[in-house]
């Protein structure tokens, strides 16, 4: 079976003898040449040189032959709510969870819940369980995967206060599945050890019992709430991370950037660490005004802000920087 692909900027990583192991593995679910940009919540940005759907654990089992046995790039696709793909596009493998992996498990003292299972469905049945301490993840857009990866958070909590465990897989390694302790994953603010080619698949949260009716009321207090102070369409969440004892929308205001904008991508003026994309929009728009918001807030005597955005495919002199972020607790 033959697989269309174009070669990016001279590169093609997915070669003839890869696309033919993926596409008789995975039949109709690989997608080669599959944009990226309806899949992620800016709705701009590249194709991924194939994507592939897996729905079992033996699926990623043998997804991970292919990718040790090819040496491919791997990307970790789920909500796309933190995540923007250049233009360019991902010379790779884009990897997507079914839905035999949003499955959410009530268990003594918690609950398990897989890696695509989405934040605010997860925060909504616990609080339908009498279960409380995860109110917060309904304002946030993301899936439990992406949540452990990046230790989201939101309203005075994180995912750490509650993980207990998570199961794993390096693509890169075959046999590598595997139930990982929280406190070997190094969770700090907006950071994990979660590594470019692990894959999240289940994760535990303990959880404590209390009143269904003051978890929901919790619930729709923080829905209120974001809905007041942070804009809707085409973005992804806040931009940049704060900066210990202060906020990274403050300072991005306190430049004059709010309303600014490059090409087709424009920070909002209901927030300033959000940005907006335009309908069919480009991503490297986003970038580009990401880095020209870093240095107006540098050159206004403010620090270095680092993206808190997962950034791919991105290249060039305006980079912005891949540092790990502020350690502490902060909101948007």
């Amino acid at each position: 079976m033959t697989a269309p692909r174009r070669a990016r900027d001279g590169l093609q990583s997915v070669t003839d003898a890869a696309a033919a192991a993926i596409a008789a593995r995975f039949g109709g679910r690989a997608r080669f040449d599959e944009p990226l940009g309806p899949r992620c919540t800016y709705r701009v940005g590249g194709a991924a040189a194939v994507l592939v759907t897996v729905d079992s654990d033996a699926d990623v089992d043998a997804l991970a032959e292919v990718v040790a046995a090819h040496d491919l790039p791997v990307l970790t696709v789920g909500r796309g709510s933190n995540l923007l793909v250049a233009d360019r596009g991902f010379d790779g493998v884009a990897v997507v969870l079914g839905e035999a992996f949003a499955r959410i498990d009530i268990v003594p003292g918690g609950l398990v819940a897989g890696g695509a299972a989405a934040l605010p469905v997860v925060a909504r049945r616990s609080a339908a369980a009498g279960l409380r301490g995860f109110e917060w993840a309904v304002g946030v857009p993301g899936s439990m995967g992406g949540a452990v990866a990046m230790n989201a958070g939101g309203h005075g909590s994180d995912l750490a206060a509650a993980l207990v465990a998570v199961e794993l897989v390096d693509l890169r390694h075959p046999g590598s599945r595997r139930w990982v302790p929280a406190a070997r994953l190094e969770l700090g603010y907006r950071r994990s050890a979660v590594g470019p080619d692990d894959v999240v698949l289940r994760a535990e949260l303990a959880l404590a019992p209390g009143e269904r009716a003051e978890a929901e009321a919790l619930i729709a207090e923080i829905v209120a709430w974001r809905r007041a102070n942070q804009p809707g369409g085409p973005n992804a969440g806040s931009v940049f991370t704060n900066p210990p004892g202060d906020s990274a929308g403050r300072l991005i205001d306190a430049a004059g950037c709010k309303g600014l904008r490059v090409g087709t991508a424009q920070v909002s003026t209901k927030h300033a660490n959000f940005i907006q994309a335009d309908a069919g929009g480009r991503a490297d728009d986003v970038y580009a005004l990401m880095a020209e918001v870093q240095r107006r807030v540098v050159a206004a005597g403010g620090p270095l802000l680092h993206p808190e955005t997962r950034l791919v495919g991105f290249t060039g002199p305006h980079e912005p920087p891949h540092a790990p972020p502020y350690e502490r607790e902060g909101g948007a």
